[in-house]
């Protein structure tokens, strides 16, 4: 399947949405993946400006016929914030009717946070495999960051959201956050996520924009206690 993987990683500020102070400061990755023979694609974390998200996999020759929120804040899936409006998944539907793709956790924050109607969402359970075209990918739910927090896993990647960065991982002092759940998450739920594949996280908060698990294993600060008494005594609030 390599040869066929159709796979971007975009820049918030810089690859899209140039010009927004919001996108140029939160530094988010959105993603595109698919399959280039069935010219198909699905577009990850559409926020900020998904139109051009969309028109620029489109330019690739991809048909866009999904999308995915790894989580439902809102400089992933769009919403309200600050007094801002920033754009997302109801844009994105706006122009194409695709099918949103989330964990079933999640479904509720998403609605909530972004408006959008139930009959957009597909409700997925931990483990469900996802095909875009030939390419089959697979949901890791990793709660703590939020509670259907979800992770992407195809092809040697793996797509992070604000799981895990390179450096850190997502807070867990925030509404639907869970301090324990992410320690289970980082010590269980991705364990088996072998050394050489490459993780993509959600923002640019490091010196690369993608490295190999066996690296973030290594040097990632959080991934250093080994019990759960120690974590809490890191990350609790």
């Amino acid at each position: 399947m390599s040869d066929r993987v159709y796979f971007r990683q975009f820049l918030s500020g810089r690859d899209f949405a140039a010009g927004d102070a919001m996108a140029t400061a939160m530094v988010n990755f959105a993603y595109a993946l698919g399959d280039r023979e069935a010219g198909e694609a699905l577009l990850v974390d559409p926020a900020h400006a998904p139109v051009e998200l969309l028109e620029l996999v489109e330019a690739d020759g991809m048909r866009v016929v999904g999308a995915l929120g790894t989580h439902f804040h809102f400089d992933h899936v769009g919403g309200e914030f600050a007094g801002q409006h920033v754009e997302g998944i109801v844009e994105l539907l706006a122009a194409r009717d695709v099918p949103v793709h989330v964990q079933g956790a999640e479904v509720s924050w998403v609605r909530e946070r972004t408006g959008v109607a139930a009959s957009a969402l597909v409700a997925h359970s931990p483990g469900d495999r996802l095909s875009v075209g030939e390419l089959e990918v697979t949901l890791v739910h990793t709660p703590g960051h939020t509670p259907g927090s979800q992770c992407l896993l195809f092809e040697g990647r793996l797509v992070s959201g604000d799981t895990l960065f390179i450096e850190g991982c997502g807070r867990t002092d925030l509404a639907g956050s869970d301090p324990e759940e992410m320690y289970r998450t980082l010590s269980q739920r991705l364990v088996d996520v072998s050394d050489d594949t490459i993780l993509y996280p959600g923002h640019f908060y490091a010196a690369d924009a993608s490295a190999p698990m066996s690296r973030v294993r290594a040097e990632n600060w959080v991934l250093a206690p080994r019990t759960a008494d120690e974590w809490l005594a890191m990350f609790a609030r």
